[in-house]
């Protein structure tokens, strides 16, 4: 398994909600998912992931019902609201602004910025 990467404050709000695009979803299959998608890069704590998921249902992000597991447990189910498909949508687009703005920078090639007189 790779190293594991520390999740940049306020990332993981996100991430949650890029994963509840996908459907409703309870506590452990949240991790699952990110810690799959992520190829074991990303692990998600416990006490981290629903101290994000109570801030996301607050802000009417998302919003969550009990149900049952396969395995026939009792858990609660998270699931977008459409608020949060909203802001799913605007923070993606800002992420990869940042992310492209930001690998540029690290990757450019050594001497003076563009424009530079």
């Amino acid at each position: 398994m790779p190293d594991q990467l520390s999740l940049i404050k306020g990332t993981l709000d996100v991430l949650v909600l890029k994963t509840l695009s996908w459907g409703a979803m309870h506590g452990f299959e949240i991790t699952a998912w990110l810690e799959a998608r992520s190829g074991g890069a990303i692990g998600v704590q416990d006490s981290a992931l629903y101290q994000a998921l109570h801030r996301l249902e607050e802000r009417g992000l998302a919003a969550a019902e009990w149900g049952v597991t396969p395995n026939n447990q009792r858990a609660r189910y998270y699931k977008l609201t459409p608020a949060g498909r909203a802001h799913l949508a605007a923070e993606t687009r800002q992420w990869v602004r940042y992310a492209e703005t930001v690998t540029g920078i690290l990757t450019a090639a050594p001497g003076p910025a563009r424009g530079a007189t």
